[in-house]
């Protein structure tokens, strides 16, 4: 295939990957046991509050012959435990496969001995320095450099990768409390950016008026919603119906749905196509109670090794998924289930790892669909 005829692909906003995932690293320069340890230490410090991962190599020369159905000629076997879940998989496996198994992990440690990582932590350890020089190459992007006990400097070959090397963090290898601070500030300053998106394409055919065109507060519902999330926000975009023809604000931003009739599902995957690495609060146009202590309440209680943060529906003690915070890691998780038919996003956020908190004013919550719904919230806020 020439140059010329790849251009024929649209293209798409891509994540910030890795080899593995968005968040790597890999630790090289001393033995695999000091490394599988090292990473034990920083994933129990770091569990409770992130998905964390480990990415390593079977440890001996000869490599282990298929086991269980893989031996009968299985691609694949699961096999459930009572405390975890276990896949043996024999099908091929390249960069963009390990993209999707870890594409819900915040954190990724890798045994650099035998794999590659974006980023990169050196062990400075006397008795593996000539492996170290053979893997030179590999450091790439050092961000941090631990000394072992048997060490007096940092060795001049790594010196030479990393001309900048004085700016960087430089611990003992048994100063775990630091190592560990070094991984929370990091996962800390990668936190997604989040934007902000107004769900105003809807049809309004229950209530037979556009919903988005209430006023509710002053000014237009979609936005009132608009100003109320963009104290949050980075950016605040409103989405809309690709053939809705209705006029918008300039000082607003549109998404206009590229995935065709499918709702406010179409809505969350247009706007992660556009900005596939940010985090989304989506709040539907027809809530005229929400208020900004309740979007406070969700963003304080953010998770972002969920796939979402959503509230408990005090309707029907579902997830919401029309207020909530939508992570970067839920996008594939959104195709894969278009996939299987399925384009309702609460089905998603009930069958994904989700962050669902009860609200403390579920009233803010209702939404108004219909004509009862309107006059009944026309009548609480005359009693806020």
């Amino acid at each position: 295939m020439t140059s010329k005829e790849s251009k024929r692909h649209t293209e798409l906003a891509r994540p910030h990957l890795g080899q593995f995932g968005r968040n790597e690293w890999a630790i090289l320069g001393a033995k695999c046991d000091v490394i599988k340890d090292l990473a034990d230490t920083i994933i129990r410090a770091l569990a409770r509050e992130h998905a964390c991962a480990y990415i390593d190599a079977v440890h001996h020369d000869d490599a282990p012959m298929p086991h269980g159905r893989l031996a009968a000629g299985a691609e694949l076997e699961y096999i459930e435990h009572q405390q975890f879940r276990q896949f043996n998989d024999h099908r091929p496996c390249g960069k963009l496969q390990h993209n999707l198994h870890f594409n819900d992990c915040d954190l990724v440690l890798v045994n650099g001995n035998h794999h590659q990582a974006e980023a990169q932590v050196v062990i400075i350890d006397v008795q593996k320095i000539e492996s170290l020089k053979k893997r030179a190459e590999q450091l790439t992007n050092v961000q941090m450099i631990l000394v072992a006990d048997n060490a007096e400097d940092i060795f001049d070959f790594v010196k030479a990768k990393n001309p900048g090397w004085q700016e960087l963090p430089v611990y003992g290898l048994q100063e775990k409390d630091k190592i560990i601070d070094f991984f929370k500030a990091r996962l800390k300053a990668r936190k997604p950016p989040l934007n902000g998106l107004v769900l105003a394409g809807g049809k309004s055919t229950r209530l037979g008026i556009d919903k988005t065109l209430l006023d509710w507060h002053g000014m237009e519902q979609k936005y009132f919603i608009a100003q109320l999330l963009s104290k949050y926000c980075d950016d605040v975009f409103i989405s809309a119906r690709e053939d809705w023809d209705g006029d918008i604000d300039g000082d607003f931003k549109v998404i206009r749905d590229q995935f065709i009739g499918l709702g406010p599902y179409g809505g969350i995957l247009s706007a992660f196509r556009q900005f596939p690495g940010h985090a989304w609060l989506v709040v539907a146009s027809d809530l005229p109670l929400l208020d900004a202590d309740t979007l406070s309440q969700l963003c304080g209680n953010r998770k972002t090794s969920a796939i979402a943060t959503t509230f408990e529906s005090p309707h029907d003690a579902l997830p919401e998924p029309l207020v909530s915070i939508w992570e970067p890691n839920a996008y594939q998780k959104l195709l894969s289930f278009l996939g299987l038919g399925i384009s309702c996003p609460r089905k998603v956020l009930m069958n994904n790892n989700t962050n669902i908190i009860k609200p403390f004013n579920p009233t803010s919550l209702m939404n108004v669909n219909t004509k009862e719904d309107f006059e009944k919230a026309k009548d609480l806020m005359k009693h806020t």
